[in-house]
């Protein structure tokens, strides 16, 4: 048990303040989408945003054509419940295995979750509805429309991946590239959710701003944890190689001095013999 308890502090005790900073950060996002009921008559009310929600839905009417329909279909289905999982999944084990650590899954794993819950909140105490069917292109939702969970989720795991990306990968033109596709990605995300009549506009809006302020909490957690480590003097971030840092060095250093020892002594040995 002791063994356990031993490996089980190895790994997660250097987390902690990145798990504190998550829950805390969460919370106030979670409290972001369910403050939106509070807000909501103001937002959708005659001199709001919704203004814009009307003129969007029709604008994007005029641009549909069978074919179009197909490719934002198709494209929205990767934002979805089943296509946003398979692909976070997929880039995130990459990254775990390029980094040797639990960065990615941890931080996309706890964003994503923390995103989930904003979502579902969000839209059962709004329980804002969707376009009318007549003015969507099928298949069609009825859940609950504000915010979008489409893009407020896209948002979150595509940009916390890139932050990741570019954590591993120091190369200019790299970050650059992902970054531009990472942008454009979740910009058509939500545009798509418009032009298939699935979502208001200021649904999509809400999903861009609580994405990207639940995005800014995760990226200032993870730093306050490598800040934090360098104030206690621990060295990296854990890896799977090597566990904690700091008790490697300790552990060189102190087979250092014990070989340091022996040598000395036998060294002073030889001259007693001579």
């Amino acid at each position: 048990m002791s063994r356990l308890h031993d490996r089980l502090d190895r790994w997660f005790k250097p987390y902690a303040a990145l798990w504190l900073t998550l829950i805390i950060g969460g919370t106030v996002v979670v409290m972001m989408a369910l403050a939106g009921a509070e807000v909501y008559d103001d937002v959708v009310g005659k001199d709001g945003l919704a203004n814009l929600d009307v003129p969007a839905l029709n604008y994007a009417e005029s641009l549909r054509n069978p074919g179009l329909d197909a490719f934002a279909t198709g494209f929205t289905n990767i934002g979805g419940g089943i296509g946003m999982p398979i692909l976070a999944s997929i880039l995130t084990a990459w990254l775990t295995f390029l980094s040797r650590t639990w960065r990615p899954i941890i931080l996309v794993g706890g964003a994503a979750t923390v995103s989930i819950l904003a979502t579902t909140f969000g839209k059962k105490l709004v329980g804002r509805t969707r376009p009318d069917h007549a003015d969507a292109v099928p298949p069609y939702e009825d859940s609950p429309s504000f915010p979008s969970g489409h893009t407020l989720n896209t948002t979150v795991v595509i940009s916390v991946l890139l932050y990741v990306l570019c954590l591993q990968f120091h190369m200019l033109w790299v970050r650059v590239t992902a970054i531009t596709a990472g942008v454009i990605f979740i910009i058509a995300m939500g545009l798509s959710r418009v032009f298939l009549g699935h979502h208001w506009l200021t649904d999509v809006m809400a999903g861009w701003t609580l994405g990207l302020a639940w995005v800014a909490i995760v990226i200032l957690a993870h730093r306050l944890f490598h800040l934090s480590r360098r104030r206690q003097h621990a060295g990296p971030a854990p890896t799977f190689d090597r566990p904690v840092v700091r008790d490697v060095v300790l552990e060189s250093v102190h087979d250092g001095g014990d070989a340091g020892k022996e040598g000395a002594h036998g060294s002073r040995g030889k001259d007693t013999a001579g």
